[in-house]
């Protein structure tokens, strides 16, 4: 893949390399993350921490502060149904800050029961606006709509967060155009929201199967009903890579009626291959 250079606007002149040296990464918090984090991943790579409902919201804390200890800058998943109320969320929010951890992504969760108060990433967004501890608070987005949520509930949703987030990592969607016209009306809507579009990194099939089987079984389940179609492009003969994808955006970069401000891997824990592939594209850009 080679990129152009581009200027993104509200973040001044950006080039090829910069984009691929700020890709952030998604990692889950599953045994032998943090020690494959330390072996293939610089600390320039800003990481978040995926929330599970087997392992609870304390693994994801837990890991996001150790890996902030070891240098990272990460943004744990709060999942605000895991989350029982205010005081709960004030007390992760508070670990958080004495960990050094400056942001955060707050999703709604997909768990069928509610630990308490919290339905919806809202509930949880209200209380982290009582606080200015977080420099970026990011939410997310559905270009392809979601499984379970009408298009007029999430519209309605995005407009009560937008005010107090800083940004809107999309989920997964192959096609370009459909995320960069759900991109311009957010934009129309939400001018001051950036929009970093969440892409598969490189994965192999077997490392989807262990990360299906591994998130417990109950929302393993779920993972596979929501994830199917992303699940088949990725198991394809001859694997995934995300150059055409992202190449596709690279026309839109410098619209100024668009804020894409960069991209998002979502590495099922393929470090080693993922940071292989963005390396890969760094050097090509010094030999352009």
């Amino acid at each position: 893949m080679v990129l152009p250079d581009v200027q993104t606007e509200g973040l001044g002149a950006r080039s090829a390399r910069d984009i691929i040296r700020n890709i952030s990464y998604e990692i889950m918090p599953f045994r032998g993350v943090e020690d494959a984090v330390l072996e293939h991943v610089p600390t320039e790579v800003e990481l978040t921490v995926t929330v599970t409902e087997a392992k609870g919201i304390g693994a994801t804390v837990d890991l996001a502060a150790r890996l902030t200890g070891h240098g990272y800058r990460t943004a744990p998943h709060l999942s605000a149904r895991l989350v029982k109320d205010a005081a709960h969320a004030r007390a992760l929010l508070a670990q958080l800050t004495a960990s050094g951890i400056d942001r955060v992504f707050l999703v709604g969760g997909d768990i069928p029961h509610p630990a308490g108060q919290f339905n919806a990433a809202a509930d949880l967004l209200r209380v982290v606006a009582e606080t200015d501890d977080f420099q970026r608070i990011g939410i997310g987005g559905y270009p392809e709509g979601h499984a379970t949520i009408g298009d007029g509930d999430l519209n309605e949703a995005l407009t009560e967060k937008a005010p107090l987030a800083s940004h809107v990592i999309t989920q997964i969607c192959f096609d370009a155009n459909t995320t960069v016209d759900w991109a311009r009306r957010v934009h129309r809507l939400h001018p001051q929201l950036g929009v970093v579009v969440g892409v598969p990194a490189p994965v192999s099939r077997q490392k989807l199967m262990r990360i299906s089987a591994g998130i417990g079984l109950g929302q393993s389940a779920r993972f596979l009903r929501k994830q199917q179609n992303v699940i088949w492009r990725l198991m394809r003969p001859g694997g995934y890579r995300p150059d055409n994808l992202l190449r596709s955006f690279t026309p839109h970069l410098t619209a100024s009626d668009i804020n894409i401000r960069g991209f998002h891997l979502f590495t099922f824990n393929e470090l080693q291959q993922t940071e292989a592939w963005r390396q890969t594209q760094l050097a090509k850009l010094s030999n352009r």
